[in-house]
C-alpha cells in the first residue's frame, strides 16, 4: 500500500469509517443509470422459429388454394364468392378455395388487440401480445356437487353459481360458459346459459350460440343487463364462440353465428376441436396446418361480412388417444398443441384463446393437479391471452368446484413465474447488500419488510410448519378446504349489480322466447 493510500485510510478511520465501508460507498456511488440496456420482460417459451411459422402459414395457403374448405351455408358461400374466392357448389354445400391474398388481407383486417368489455368496467380484459389471463373450460355436462361430492348433470343453477365463483376469483379474467344447463329445453340452451351468467358475473362472457334467433335474444338479454341496446353496442359484454368441424368444415350454424355476430358488431371466437389421429393428422405439425386453416376460414368469413370485426384465434385441439378412443386433454400433447396455437395467433397478430389446465382425471386428485400445471404453464409461457381449462375433469365432461378454486391458486403461482426476475438497479439491491455485508442478517433489514408483499402469496397451498398447519386446518385436506371455500363464495359473494328493473326484463325476455319456441312451462 502506498503512503497516499495509508494517509487516506487514516483520515477515513479517524472519521469512524472502515475501509470496507469506504469501498462499498465508492462502488454504490458509481452505479449510475445505463443507456440502452437490453431487457427480457418475464419468462417465455420459444416454440418455433420464424421460418417454421412461415412453413405452417405456406402449408395453410396451399390447403386453401388446392383443397379448400367445405361450407354448409348458402349465404356464407355467396359472401366468400363476393370476396374473391372460388366456390364450387354441390347439393347442400360448397367447396371454397381461397386465394392467398384474401387469406392474408383478412387476417390483417382483424384487430390486433381486443378489449373484452365487462358489465363491471373495472373488470375489462385487454388482450394484447403476451398478456396472459385464465378462465375455465367450457360446455361440461356434469358437475361434482360441492355439498354431496357426487357427480350429477349440470343445471342452470350450476351455470350461474360457477360464474359467481369465477366472478370472485381475481385469477379468472373472463367467464366462459363452464357448464351447459341440461335442465332447460335444448332450443333455449344458450339463452338460459347467458341469462344465468349475466346475473352472476360482471366480467366478460364467452359462450356458444344455438341459432341465429338465439343470438338475437341473447343480445336483448345482454342489453338489458347493461341498461339498454345503446350501452351494449358501445360495450358488448359477451362474445359468441363457434366450432368449425374438423377436418376443414364450416357448418351451417357456425356460419350463421359468424355472419350475424359480425353484422351486430360482436366479436367472434373461432374454436376448432381437432383430434390428432382422429379428425386431423396423426402428426402434430399436420394438425396445426388444418387447425390453422379452420380458424382462418372463420376469420375470413367474418372479415368479408364486416371488415374490422374482432376475431379471437382459439383452440381446444388435442390428441385422440388411439388406445382408448378418448380425447386426451390431460396429455402433454394438449399443452404442446395449444402453446403452438398461441404462437400461431401471435404470428397473425391476433388475440388468442387456447387450452391449458384441463385434466382427464375423474376426481380432483394429484393427477388433475399435475395435468393442470403442465399444460397451463406451457400455454402461459407461450403467451396465450386467455388460457382456458380450469376446473375441468374427465375429458371435459365434468367440472368440479374444488378443482376450480385450487386451480386459481396455481394460476397465481404461474402468473408470478411468467413475470420473471426484474433486473434493475433497484432490484439488484446493491446498497442493501453492502450495508448488510459478510455474515449479516437480511431478515432484520427494512428492505426485507418492504419487499415482503412482492413475494408470492398462498391461500390454500400451505407453507406453515406442520404444527401450525394442524392447529389451523385440523389436518383437513386441501380439496375439502377448497369445497368449503367455493360454497362460501356462492353464498356470500355479491356480483356487480344489474341495473334496476333488469332482472324482471330478463325474465320476460326468456319467457317470451320460450313461448316463441312453443315450450309449455306449466
Amino acid at each position: 500500500m502506498t503512503i497516499v493510500a495509508y494517509l487516506n485510510a487514516g483520515i477515513f478511520f479517524a472519521l469512524g469509517l472502515s475501509a470496507i465501508q469506504i469501498l462499498n460507498k465508492d462502488i454504490t456511488m458509481k452505479r449510475m443509470s445505463r443507456s440502452g440496456i437490453g431487457t427480457t420482460a418475464g419468462f417465455g417459451l420459444g416454440a418455433f422459429s420464424r421460418d417454421e411459422l412461415d412453413s405452417i402459414h405456406y402449408a395453410t395457403l396451399q390447403i386453401f388454394q388446392d383443397t379448400g374448405i367445405k361450407v354448409i351455408n348458402e349465404e356464407a358461400l355467396e359472401i366468400f364468392h363476393g370476396g374473391g374466392c372460388d366456390v364450387e357448389r354441390f347439393k347442400g354445400y360448397g367447396i371454397v378455395k381461397v386465394p392467398s391474398y384474401v387469406v392474408e388481407e383478412c387476417a390483417f383486417w382483424a384487430p390486433h388487440t381486443i378489449v373484452y368489455d365487462a358489465r363491471d368496467p373495472d373488470k375489462d380484459y385487454i388482450a394484447e401480445p403476451n398478456r396472459v389471463g385464465f378462465t375455465t373450460f367450457g360446455g361440461c355436462i356434469n358437475v361434482v356437487d360441492p355439498h354431496t361430492r357426487e357427480v350429477r348433470p349440470a343445471t342452470k343453477k350450476d351455470c350461474g353459481e360457477i360464474a359467481r365463483v369465477c366472478d370472485y376469483l381475481d385469477e379468472i379474467c373472463v367467464v366462459t360458459r363452464s357448464v351447459n344447463s341440461t335442465d332447460v329445453p335444448p332450443g333455449a340452451l344458450s339463452v338460459h346459459n347467458l341469462d344465468a351468467q349475466l346475473r352472476n358475473t360482471g366480467k366478460h362472457v364467452f359462450l356458444g350460440v344455438d341459432s341465429p334467433r338465439s343470438l338475437e335474444v341473447m343480445i336483448e338479454l345482454a342489453s338489458a343487463a347493461v341498461g339498454g341496446r345503446d350501452n351494449f353496442i358501445k360495450r358488448p359484454n359477451f362474445t359468441p364462440s363457434i366450432c368449425p368441424l374438423s377436418p376443414l368444415i364450416l357448418p351451417d350454424n357456425s356460419c350463421n353465428v359468424i355472419i350475424n355476430s359480425a353484422r351486430s358488431g360482436l366479436g367472434v371466437l373461432m374454436l376448432p376441436m381437432a383430434l390428432s389421429g382422429g379428425t386431423s393428422s396423426a402428426t402434430l405439425a399436420g394438425t396445426l396446418v388444418t387447425h390453422n386453416t379452420e380458424v382462418l376460414s372463420g376469420i375470413i368469413l367474418a372479415q368479408l361480412t364486416k371488415k374490422g370485426v374482432s376475431c379471437t384465434y382459439g383452440s381446444t385441439s388435442t390428441i385422440l388417444d388411439l388406445r382408448f378412443g378418448t380425447s386426451a386433454i390431460g396429455s402433454p400433447e394438449y399443452g404442446m398443441i395449444n402453446a403452438s396455437i398461441a404462437k400461431l395467433a401471435q404470428y397473425y397478430r391476433l388475440p388468442s384463446y387456447v387450452g391449458g389446465g384441463a385434466s382427464d382425471s375423474k376426481i380432483p386428485d394429484i393427477q388433475s393437479g399435475y395435468e393442470f400445471t403442465l399444460s397451463a404453464t406451457l400455454s402461459a409461457l407461450a403467451g396465450g391471452n386467455i388460457v382456458f381449462g380450469s376446473g375441468v375433469l374427465e375429458q371435459g365432461l365434468t367440472i368440479d368446484y374444488a378443482r376450480l378454486v385450487m386451480d386459481a391458486e396455481m394460476i397465481r403461482m404461474i402468473q408470478v413465474a411468467i413475470r420473471g426476475i426484474e433486473i434493475s438497479d433497484e432490484k439488484l439491491a446493491m446498497d442493501v447488500i453492502h450495508e448488510v455485508g459478510p455474515g449479516g442478517a437480511f431478515i432484520t433489514h427494512d428492505h426485507s419488510l418492504q419487499s415482503m408483499r412482492s413475494q408470492s402469496q398462498t391461500k390454500l397451498f400451505d407453507r406453515r410448519s406442520r404444527d401450525d398447519w394442524m392447529e389451523i386446518t385440523k389436518g383437513m385436506p386441501m380439496r375439502e378446504r377448497a369445497y368449503e371455500a367455493a360454497i362460501d363464495i356462492i353464498q356470500n359473494h355479491k356480483p356487480y349489480p344489474l341495473p334496476e328493473g333488469a332482472p324482471e326484463t330478463m325474465d320476460e325476455i326468456v319467457r317470451e322466447f320460450e313461448k316463441e319456441l312453443g315450450i309449455d312451462k306449466k
